[in-house]
C-alpha cells in the first residue's frame, strides 16, 4: 500500500466534505429566507443527489478513461466554484436568490464524483485484503471528520463574516486543496491496466445490475442508504418535537454518533475486517441496524438515548466499508470507477427517496419512521445472510484472501 498516496487522498476528500458541511446545514435556512416553499426547499436540496444519479456514472467511466486524478482534480474544482455560486447566492433576495442557490447545487452535484473516484484509487493501489480498510479510512474516516469540523467552521464563518461569509469560505478551501491536489496528488492508474470498457449511460447500469454480484452488493448500499436517509432527516424532528429536547441538545447526540461512527471507520473496520472479512460483517451490520432502528423511539431518558446511538453509530459505521470494498475486489481493474459510480449513484437515489418516506410516516406516527427503517435493515440482513455467501461464495474477501476477479468473459462483455 501506498501509505503516503492514501494519506494525500484522504485529506483531499476530508478537506471537500468540509466544504459540504459547511454549506449543507443552510440550504433549508436559505431556502426559506428566499421564500421557497418546503416542496421547492426538498427540491433544492435534492438537486443535489439528483445530479450524482445521473453523473457519478459518467465520471466513473471517464475516469477508468482517462485516469482518476484528471477527475478528482475537476470536481474539486467544481466543488470550489459551486461553493463560491453559493456565497454570491446568499447575498441576494427572492427568486433570484433562490435560482442561484439551486443552480449552485446543481453544478456541485454534476461535479461531485469525488467518493466514488476516490473509491476507486484506493483500488488501484492497496491489495485486496485491504480494500476495505483503506475505503473506511479515505471515505468514511474522511466524510465523518468533514462533517464533524464542517457545521463548525460554517458557524464561525457566518459569525465572523456575515450570511455570505459560510459560502465563500467552503469555496476558498476547495481552492486550496485543488491547488494541493495538483502538485501532491499523483495517478493511481497503471500505464499497463487494462484499456478501459466504453458503455453508454444506461447500457453501464444493465451490465453492473446483471452481473448477479454486484446486483445484490449495490442493491445492499441502496437499502442501506435508504435507512441513513431516513434516520437523518427524522432523528432532530423526533428528539426535539417527540421526546422535548432542545436544538443544542439535539446538535450534541448528532456529533456524539458521527464521532462514534468515525472511530469505527478510521480505525476498527480494518481490523474487523482482517478477523472476520467482508462479507460477516455487512450480514451482521444490518442486523445491528434493526436493532438500533427499534431502540431509538423506545425510551426518551439520555441514558437510553445514548446506548441506541451508540448501537446506530457502530453498525453504520462497519457497514459501508466492506460493501464498497466488496464491489471493488470483483469488478474488473478496467470497470473499477464505472461499477463504483453505479454505486455511488444508487446511494443518491436512495437519498432522494428517502427524506419523504421518512418523513410522511413521521406524519403519520412519529416513532414510525425507525419502525420502517428497522424493517428494511432486516429484509437486507436477510438478503446478504442467504445470497452473499450464495453468490460470493468463490470470492475471497479481506480475512487474508486475495481477491477473486470476475472472468475475462465477464470483463469483456
Amino acid at each position: 500500500m501506498k501509505k503516503p498516496t492514501l494519506f494525500v487522498l484522504f485529506l483531499i476528500v476530508f478537506v471537500d466534505l468540509v466544504g459540504f458541511g459547511i454549506v449543507l446545514p443552510l440550504l433549508p435556512l436559505y431556502s426559506e429566507q428566499f421564500g421557497a416553499s418546503g416542496f421547492t426547499i426538498g427540491c433544492i436540496v435534492a438537486s443535489y443527489n439528483l445530479m450524482q444519479f445521473f453523473f457519478a456514472p459518467w465520471l466513473g467511466r471517464l475516469s477508468d478513461r482517462v485516469g482518476r486524478r484528471p477527475i478528482i482534480l475537476l470536481s474539486t474544482a467544481g466543488s470550489a466554484i459551486s461553493y463560491a455560486m453559493f456565497g454570491y447566492a446568499s447575498g441576494l433576495e427572492g427568486t433570484l436568490g433562490m435560482v442561484m442557490l439551486l443552480t449552485s447545487r446543481i453544478f456541485a452535484g454534476i461535479c461531485g464524483a469525488n467518493l466514488s473516484v476516490a473509491s476507486a484509487y484506493v483500488a488501484d493501489i492497496t491489495p485486496p485484503e485491504q480494500r476495505s480498510r483503506g475505503v473506511g479510512l479515505v471515505i468514511g474516516l474522511g466524510f465523518g471528520l468533514g462533517f464533524i469540523f464542517g457545521p463548525l467552521i460554517g458557524g464561525l464563518s457566518n459569525q465572523f463574516f456575515g450570511q455570505q461569509g459560510p459560502g465563500w469560505v467552503a469555496a476558498a478551501i476547495c481552492l486550496v486543496n485543488f491547488l494541493s491536489a495538483c502538485f501532491i496528488l499523483s495517478e493511481s492508474r497503471s500505464k499497463d491496466a487494462k484499456p478501459a470498457v466504453k458503455r453508454a449511460q444506461w447500457a453501464q447500469w444493465k451490465h453492473t445490475l446483471g452481473d448477479p454480484k454486484l446486483g445484490l452488493l449495490v442493491l445492499l448500499v441502496f437499502l442501506g442508504t435508504l435507512c441513513f436517509a431516513c434516520f437523518e432527516t427524522t432523528l432532530p424532528l423526533l428528539l426535539v418535537e417527540y421526546m422535548g429536547y432542545s436544538r443544542t441538545d439535539c446538535y450534541y447526540f448528532l456529533a456524539y454518533s458521527g464521532f462514534i461512527a468515525t472511530m469505527v471507520q478510521g480505525g476498527l473496520i480494518g481490523r474487523l475486517v482482517h478477523r472476520f472479512g467482508e462479507k460477516p460483517l455487512i450480514f451482521a451490520s444490518f442486523f445491528g441496524l434493526t436493532l438500533s432502528f427499534v431502540m431509538i423511539p423506545a425510551k426518551d431518558s439520555v441514558g437510553w438515548i445514548l446506548l441506541s446511538l451508540a448501537v446506530y453509530a457502530i453498525f453504520s459505521g462497519i457497514n459501508r466499508a466492506p460493501l464498497t470494498g466488496l464491489i471493488s475486489i470483483i469488478s474488473p481493474d478496467n470497470e473499477q470507477g464505472s461499477n463504483l459510480g453505479i454505486s455511488q449513484s444508487a446511494s443518491a437515489m436512495a437519498r432522494i427517496f428517502g427524506p419523504p418516506l421518512a418523513t410522511t410516516f413521521y406524519a403519520m406516527s412519529e416513532p414510525s419512521p425507525y419502525y420502517v427503517c428497522a424493517g428494511i435493515a432486516l429484509v437486507a440482513g436477510l438478503i446478504a445472510g442467504i445470497f452473499l455467501t450464495r453468490l460470493l461464495g468463490n470470492t475471497q474477501d479481506g480475512k487474508g484472501g486475495s481477491a477473486a476477479r470476475t472472468s475475462g468473459k465477464d470483463a469483456s462483455s
